[in-house]
């Protein structure tokens, strides 16, 4: 991995408003070897543009760079860096980016887990539309386990009916498997202005955050249904009051993060925040349907809620459910076949020894069993035939796995690996047996033909022998292997077995014949005596 930055994962396509997953970045951040087993903790920040976004997202930069030191904020005369960020009007953040340090801490109950920062394009800008700001929201919402949902000021009633359209998945997945789809969503309210009625933190958001979503008996049914589906879309909903960082954060075009610059109020409170999101007794592990993701699984949601996005029209909900059934079937396969490699290399991997055919079976058939198990033990979406199909798949890779497990094991066969040789060899002595006798009667032109052959033959054995000295022209050696492996199984080997069948046969004979002969001789020795 490159120094810890940001790393662009979801691409803005500014021309055609279209999404774009870049599967290497994310594999690149999410695959690595110490990871990629582990839950994942995936907390995002989303709302509108020019909020503070990726500012915020540095001061959780500091707190896991800390170790949780007490101290963590930093010092008075620190620029904060990270995630970009400046101040102005025009946006910074654009797609979805992560940063490529995951971070793996130990829960209370001593577990490890792994830690994934997210910050995404900013929602409502001048070059956005309602389906771009849509897509970024749904996609950080669907993938994290807590969602920061970044406000100014208040929580106004079109804030409220823009979580719902962006979150209407949830209703129709709920319907579907009967739980809410989404953790822990936090209501940040940055720049709150009336601590005298509510105060800041996390106390004064949830007796704010109970109010604004109240249900009231004489109230619009538009607006009760907004506030009906966003707590059932959600497990955990919270509300976190922010006062005004200072005026000199607001107007100071030099600013670049100092906590000199910053008011006190602010910094206290913001103490007081992020812990609330990232110590190790509050950390949320992803889960989908009930189950928790790993990182590897992550990255397999990630293919496949791209694809419901890469339309011309925002999507139907209801797509978003079969691709979040996909997802999870996909990372049943993706794990079950890993468990099957990594039980076929403890038999033959590259650094044991040749495994007899036989035994390599018997060891793939359970080892394909154990891998099978495994998958239908995960709890998966989209019912029995659905899940089925992928059952298939995952038999099919496993069976193209074991196929090139055979290779390598044959590979390792000194007799299969002097294949070629002896082939091309055994060409050569039969050409020149048959270039003789032809000459010896008299065809000359099929005697000619059988030496062009044997020439044909002893340039292919040689340029054979350097190939595999020089490791060169790979290509051309696969191809002669093929030939030979070819005139193997279409001519010598039918051939030999045709020999030895005839050698049986006349074996049996003459034990036949030799069996009568013997009692033909006991009987006639039995009848003159």
């Amino acid at each position: 991995m490159k120094k810890p930055c940001p790393v662009q994962i979801v691409l803005a396509h500014e021309d055609d408003h279209d999404f774009e997953l870049d599967e290497k970045a994310l594999e690149d951040v999410l695959l690595q070897e110490h990871i990629r087993d582990l839950n994942i903790v995936v907390v995002s920040v989303a709302g509108a543009f020019r909020k503070g976004k990726s500012f915020l997202l540095d001061f959780m930069l500091r707190y896991m760079y800390s170790q949780d030191s007490p101290c963590w904020i930093g010092g008075n005369d620190e620029p904060l860096t990270g995630f970009t960020w400046r101040g102005g009007c025009e946006r910074e953040t654009t797609g979805i980016q992560v940063w490529n340090e995951v971070f793996v801490r130990e829960k209370p109950d001593g577990t490890k887990v792994a830690v994934l920062l997210v910050d995404t394009q900013g929602a409502f800008d001048s070059q956005s539309t309602i389906k771009d700001c849509a897509t970024v929201f749904a996609l950080s919402t669907m993938t994290s386990s807590v969602q920061v949902y970044n406000l100014s000021q208040n929580i106004q009633e079109d804030d409220l009916q823009h979580l719902q359209l962006f979150t209407e998945y949830g209703r129709l997945a709920m319907e579907e498997i009967y739980q809410k789809p989404f953790q822990t969503l936090m209501f940040l309210i940055r720049d709150w202005s009336y601590p005298y009625e509510h105060s800041y933190g996390l106390e004064g958001g949830k007796q704010f955050l109970e109010k604004r979503l109240q249900l009231k008996q004489n109230q619009h049914e538009e607006l009760q249904n907004a506030r009906k589906h966003i707590h059932s879309c959600f497990s955990n909903l919270e509300c976190f009051l922010l006062p005004h960082p200072g005026l000199k954060v607001a107007t100071n075009p030099n600013f670049d993060g100092r906590l000199n610059d910053i008011d006190e109020d602010f910094k206290k409170e913001l103490q007081n925040l992020i812990p609330l999101l990232l110590a190790p007794e509050k950390l949320v592990e992803k889960k989908i349907s009930g189950s928790k993701v790993t990182c590897r699984g992550l990255v397999e949601y990630f293919k496949a809620y791209i694809k419901i996005y890469q339309g011309e029209e925002l999507p139907h909900p209801k797509s978003m459910l079969q691709a979040t059934a996909e997802a999870n079937n996909l990372a049943a396969v993706a794990g079950a076949r890993d468990s099957y490699s990594k039980g076929m290399e403890q038999v033959c991997g590259g650094d044991k020894p040749y495994i007899a055919p036989s035994d390599l079976e018997r060891k793939h058939l359970h080892l394909k069993d154990v891998a099978v198990k495994l998958f239908c033990s995960v709890k998966k979406m989209g019912g029995d035939e659905f899940c089925r199909r992928y059952q298939d798949q995952l038999e099919a890779e496993i069976e193209d796995t074991y196929a090139n497990f055979i290779k390598h094991n044959d590979g390792k066969n000194i007799f299969y690996a002097a294949r070629t040789p002896a082939t091309l060899f055994a060409v050569m002595l039969a050409m020149y047996i048959f270039a003789g006798l032809t000459g010896f009667i008299g065809l000359s032109s099929i005697a000619v033909l059988c030496n062009v052959v044997m020439g044909l033959a002893l340039i292919s054995f040689c340029l054979w022998m350097y190939i595999k000295y020089s490791g060169e022209f790979r290509e051309i050696g696969t191809m002669i292997d093929q030939i030979a492996e070819a005139l193997w199984e279409q001519v010598f080997k039918p051939l030999g077995e045709n020999i030895m069948e005839e050698n049986i046969r006349q074996s049996v004979a003459n034990s036949i014949v030799a069996g009568l002969t013997d009692q033909v001789s006991q009987h006639a020795r039995l009848k003159s005596d």
